[in-house]
């Protein structure tokens, strides 16, 4: 009971994560979902591109459980970028197929106590095991992370954050 429990607090802890980043997109166009408005590069677009992006990778590696993987920093490029081809709507769909994926991939697993091995980096070079849990509560991590930069980005757009938008 106690195992289930934890998975479906996991499961809830990054729906409600997901949620606070989707208030961040709240009535933005396209245009605005591309416009930069700080000093940095980032975007909500190109942020929610990264997301569903993060969040795809980590399924992949709990699943694969490549001993072998290395990542491949080339495919960087683009990676907080919002493609021509993109919509939020369509970007925030992909991202509901990915988090039902990974609501599976937590209930399915065996024992969210089994190590599991990363992919090896130019800043990682050697192989680094993770649990499943705390696989998972990096994703959670990249979530909460992003969603501050993507209040930022909203203000500095039109005043609006997770907590006030104007009606």
């Amino acid at each position: 009971m106690a195992a289930e429990q934890e998975r479906e607090d996991l499961i809830a802890a990054l729906a409600a994560q997901r949620e606070l980043f989707r208030i961040t997109l709240r009535g933005i166009d396209e245009d605005q979902a591309r416009q930069r408005t700080t000093a940095s590069e980032l975007t909500l677009g190109g942020l929610l591109h990264h997301l569903v992006s993060c969040e795809r990778h980590w399924a992949t590696v709990i699943e694969e459980r490549d001993e072998t993987a290395e990542l491949d920093v080339s495919k960087f490029d683009g990676e907080y970028a919002m493609g021509p081809e993109e919509t939020v709507a369509g970007l925030l769909a992909e991202w509901e197929a990915v988090a039902a994926g990974t609501a599976n991939l937590i209930r399915a697993e065996a024992s969210l106590d089994t190590s599991i091995p990363t992919p090896t980096t130019p800043w990682t070079p050697d192989r680094v095991w993770w649990t499943v849990r705390f696989t998972v509560l990096h994703v959670l991590r990249e979530i909460t992370h992003h969603s501050g930069h993507a209040d930022i980005l909203r203000e500095a757009l039109d005043g609006a954050n997770t907590t006030y938008q104007r009606v």
